[in-house]
């Protein structure tokens, strides 16, 4: 069953015509050539940018007649590098609730970082002080703050090292199984799309060139996929 469709979605001269869909309780990746529009399309889907043309549905409701608090409650997001605003670890995880005008109790924020294996992490810890695969943690454990229905990742693992980019997937792959989370990642690493996948989206130059079971990125008949799937500029 599809959560998010794309219909002939257009944005700035930088997507043309997208038209997808996400299934729920799954993971897809966008994977693609540099400058295809992965961000863009990911941006999107919590309203951060709107389309110039087309639309897109979140449970087959129109994205624009959604309240944007009520949409960003349902899908978080985690970006590249875990930014961290200054301050506690607690300050970093209330703060999709402080922006709502609410306040996280101790006790759920205790149980969000036991859900990202950080239980030994205290509240109060200065988020200076951790490491990047903490930072990493800590992140994915603030989207959860709104206990959302979709997750979006963008490259969260591209600044670690292989050791804690492994430990990042087997992570994301363990709470999107657990909490039933659509979860839709946008990586650089073909590899890493190929072992956390359920479905992928492959983009180039704006457009979408085929989207489904992730199986297809090694099987398709695609020039401009085989050509990715070799490592060849496109």
């Amino acid at each position: 069953m599809s959560i998010i469709k794309f219909n002939n979605v257009s944005h700035g001269g930088i997507l043309h015509n997208i038209t997808g869909d996400f299934r729920e309780s799954r993971i897809t990746t966008f994977v693609g050539p540099s400058g295809a529009g992965k961000t863009t399309c990911l941006k999107h889907i919590n309203g951060l940018l709107s389309p110039d043309g087309g639309d897109i549905y979140y449970r087959g409701e129109n994205l624009a007649d959604i309240d944007i608090i009520e949409l960003r409650k349902e899908i978080g997001m985690a970006f590249q590098s875990s930014p961290m605003i200054a301050g506690t670890v607690f300050d970093n995880l209330n703060l999709p609730r402080e922006i709502f005008g609410d306040t996280l109790s101790g006790e759920r924020a205790k149980s969000l970082l036991e859900m990202v294996d950080l239980e030994n992490i205290p509240l109060t810890q200065n988020v200076k002080s951790l490491s990047g695969g903490e930072r990493s943690r800590v992140s994915i454990a603030r989207t959860f703050v709104n206990r959302p229905r979709v997750l979006l990742l963008d490259e969260v693992t591209s600044s670690l090292d292989y050791t804690l980019v492994k430990e990042i997937e087997r992570l994301v792959v363990r709470l999107q199984r657990e909490e039933k989370v659509t979860v839709i990642w946008i990586t650089h690493d073909l590899d890493q799309a190929r072992r956390v996948s359920d479905d992928m989206w492959f983009l180039r130059a704006g457009e979408l060139i085929e989207f489904g079971d992730a199986s297809f990125i090694d099987e398709s008949d695609n020039v401009e996929i085989r050509q990715f799937v070799r490592g060849e500029a496109l």
